[in-house]
């Protein structure tokens, strides 16, 4: 599949290729070989080499132009669509995201992205239970980050302070495009995409006294909409 901005048409002349390739593992093992095999400069990773949602791909150079692959296992990925139907999902740890990779990121994948080769792909739509159940989920878990982000504050602990005032922010952007029942593919530009741009210039200057940091903790909430956790 064809997936990110060229999929979407929100693509720039220098932006690069993106594409998904699916196998079933239960029918044959697919061997990431197969397309360093192919002679293209770049790097082609081993399966589970990169995390467990985006398990693995390549960065390719194909005459000039840059394309990413990712490999897609499609018995992984359905049982991720049964799940999202239930309103279930995992958040999984995953390389290059900050909040973690929910699993139905692949699921919404398969939904915008456009068809190119092969036999035909499932093609999801967003499922009332996961616009339900998702929402107060991620906003309970901003709650939480803010609350932490306070605690850090205190200390005057500029970097933990920031970190968690970051996942609160992506925390709050899923749950409004959950709730939009619009899918979010990866976090990249997701903070904008939710409008929760007026964030941006509070996470760039968070300050260093614990005054500072009390403040723009007190700011970013106030622009999320979110109130800290009160444990006690």
């Amino acid at each position: 599949m064809l997936g990110g901005s060229r999929a979407d048409g929100t693509h720039r002349p220098d932006s690069d290729w993106d594409l998904g390739l699916f196998y079933r593992a239960s029918e044959q093992r697919f061997e990431p070989a197969s397309v360093g095999a192919l002679g293209h400069p770049g790097y082609v990773s081993r399966l589970g080499e990169w995390g467990p949602i985006v398990h693995g791909g390549a960065w390719l150079t194909v005459a000039d132009t840059a394309i990413d692959v990712l490999f897609r296992d499609l018995d992984q990925v359905e049982q991720w669509i049964a799940d999202a139907r239930e309103g279930r999902y995992a958040v999984l740890m995953q390389n290059g995201y900050v909040v973690g990779a929910p699993t139905y990121l692949p699921v919404g994948e398969l939904a915008t992205c456009r068809p190119v080769a092969g036999a035909a792909l499932p093609r999801p739509s967003f499922p009332e239970a996961l616009a339900a159940a998702a929402p107060p989920r991620w906003e309970g878990r901003a709650t939480v980050s803010l609350m932490f982000a306070r605690t850090h504050a205190r200390a005057r602990d500029a970097a933990c302070c920031a970190g968690m005032l970051v996942d609160a922010a992506l925390c709050a952007a899923h749950a409004r495009l959950c709730a939009r029942r619009e899918w979010a593919r990866n976090e990249k530009r997701l903070v904008q995409r939710a409008g929760l741009d007026a964030v941006q210039p509070l996470l760039a200057h968070v300050g260093a006294s614990a005054g500072e940091l009390a403040s723009t903790v007190d700011e970013v909430a106030a622009t999320l909409g979110i109130a800290p956790l009160d444990a006690r």
